[in-house]
């Protein structure tokens, strides 16, 4: 009788055990969503501002690029933006 009760104390001990990392793995998952959803919101933003004509141009002459035709100068010694 108490090998029958050691035997059941083992199983509900074991299958509290897994019950409990089972949760903190959902937890943990979680977690890990949350952040993936935040860093999705970012890169949409980005995403959408990148499309806008307005910052490619500006990216473009960050680059070094300019229009066809378009006369370029270049002023050494100014302070950086």
């Amino acid at each position: 009788m108490l090998c029958v009760m050691a035997a059941l104390v083992y199983l509900y001990l074991s299958a509290g055990l897994s019950l409990l990392s089972s949760w903190q793995e959902s937890h943990r998952a979680d977690a890990q969503l949350m952040g993936l959803e935040r860093q999705h919101r970012v890169l949409q933003a980005q995403g959408t501002s990148l499309k806008s004509p307005g910052t490619v141009e500006a990216e473009a002459r960050l680059l070094g690029m300019a229009y066809p035709g378009e006369r370029v100068y270049i002023v050494p010694g100014l302070p950086k933006n």
